[in-house]
C-alpha cells in the first residue's frame, strides 16, 4: 500500500517550494526571534535509556521562538520553539530540536495547538525512535508570560526559562534539562536554519507518519532557499 504520509509530504513539498520562490522566505515559521541561551542538562530523576537525555552537561545554545504561519500578533498561531546545540553531535554536527505548540496529555502531546503566548507548551509532534522505545520531547514554560509578537519578544524575552522533558510512549513527562534565554540576536532574526530530521539528539531517530510527511516537504523548501542564497542544498528546515 502507498505511504500516505510520504505522499502528502511530497505534495506539500511542491506547495512549499512554490511559496518560497514567490515570497523569498520560508513558508513555515517565517518570522521569529533568535536568542543566545544556556542549556543545563541535569538528567531525569530516572534514566530514560537515551544517553543524551540522561547526560549531565551545561552548554551555550541558540533558541528561536517563532510564529508558524506568520499571522498577526493578535491572532493565535502554531508557535515554534527551535533549539540548536552547536557541535553537539558525535561528529561535531549540531543537535537540533524543533518543537511546535501542542498539548501536554498522552494524546494531545501529538496534536498541534494554537497559542498567542510564546510562553506556552511546545511538543515534538512527531515520534522519535530509540533503543528505549518511542520518545516524545517537550518544552514547558516556567515563570512569567510573554506574547509571541516579535517586538515583545525582543524587549522581554531575555530571562525566560523553559523546562525540557521527555516521555517514553504514553508515559509521564520526565524533566531532564532547563533552558534560559539570554540576549536576543541583532538583527533579531538572522538567517539560521534548523534541521530536526538530520540533526536529532544522539540516540534518537525521527520516525512515524509526521516524520515521513515532514522530510520531503521541508527538504524542498530548504533546497529552494539554498539555491536562492547560492548555497548547496543541505536538507530540511522547520525552525
Amino acid at each position: 500500500m502507498p505511504d500516505l504520509a510520504a505522499l502528502a509530504g511530497r505534495g506539500a513539498a511542491h506547495a512549499f517550494a512554490g511559496l518560497t520562490r514567490l515570497t523569498g522566505r520560508k513558508p513555515l515559521h517565517p518570522r521569529g526571534v533568535l536568542f543566545d541561551a544556556v542549556l543545563d542538562r541535569s538528567g531525569p530523576a530516572r534514566p530514560l535509556g537515551v544517553p543524551w537525555l540522561d547526560a549531565v552537561a551545561t552548554d551555550d545554545v541558540l533558541v528561536r521562538l517563532s510564529r508558524g504561519a506568520g499571522l498577526p500578533a493578535r491572532l493565535p498561531d502554531l508557535l515554534g520553539f527551535a533549539l540548536r546545540l552547536p557541535e553537539g553531535g558525535p561528529d561535531g554536527e549540531p543537535v537540533d530540536l524543533l518543537l511546535s505548540g501542542s498539548g501536554r496529555g498522552p494524546l494531545t502531546r501529538r496534536l498541534p495547538a494554537l497559542h498567542r503566548q510564546a510562553t506556552s507548551t511546545y511538543g515534538s509532534l512527531m515520534s522519535y525512535r530509540s533503543a528505549a522505545g518511542p520518545v516524545a520531547l517537550a518544552a514547558f514554560p516556567t515563570g512569567r508570560t510573554v506574547p509571541a509578537d516579535r517586538a515583545r519578544l525582543v524587549a522581554e524575552g531575555a530571562g525566560l526559562v523553559f523546562t525540557l522533558a521527555a516521555a517514553r510512549g504514553r508515559g509521564a513527562w520526565c524533566p531532564f534539562a532547563r533552558v534560559e534565554l539570554r540576549a536576543a540576536a541583532e538583527p533579531p532574526d538572522p538567517d539560521v536554519h534548523f534541521d530536526a530530521m538530520r540533526y536529532p539528539p544522539p540516540g534518537l531517530v525521527a520516525d512515524g507518519a509526521m516524520a515521513r510527511f515532514r522530510r520531503p516537504a521541508y527538504a524542498a523548501s530548504r533546497a529552494v532557499h539554498d539555491r536562492a542564497a547560492g548555497a548547496p542544498a543541505t536538507g530540511a528546515d522547520a525552525g
